[in-house]
């Protein structure tokens, strides 16, 4: 793998931690697909840090679990600011 693949996978699962950002604000924040984003932190950094990959699953699995509710708060702002 390249270096310069495997220092933005590090990056990226750094932020992701950091900040608790979802896939979404990652790829954002970095200018990369999401399925880039996804690819980095679920393949590339369990085969170069794999307490690193530890650390960003944990964020992973809570952002999986509050989606939903993520989910729904936005459709309902999006019904709010119609009523208005």
């Amino acid at each position: 793998m390249k270096t310069y693949i495997e220092e933005r996978a590090v990056e990226v699962a750094k932020f992701m931690i950091h900040t608790n950002a979802t896939v979404r604000e990652t790829a954002k924040k970095f200018g990369i697909s999401k399925s880039t984003v996804h690819k980095d932190i679920t393949d590339r950094v369990e085969s170069i840090d794999p307490e690193l990959a530890k650390s960003v699953r944990r964020v992973l699995e809570v952002n999986k679990a509050e989606r939903h509710i993520r989910g729904g708060l936005a459709t309902r702002e999006k019904y709010l600011q119609k009523s208005k």
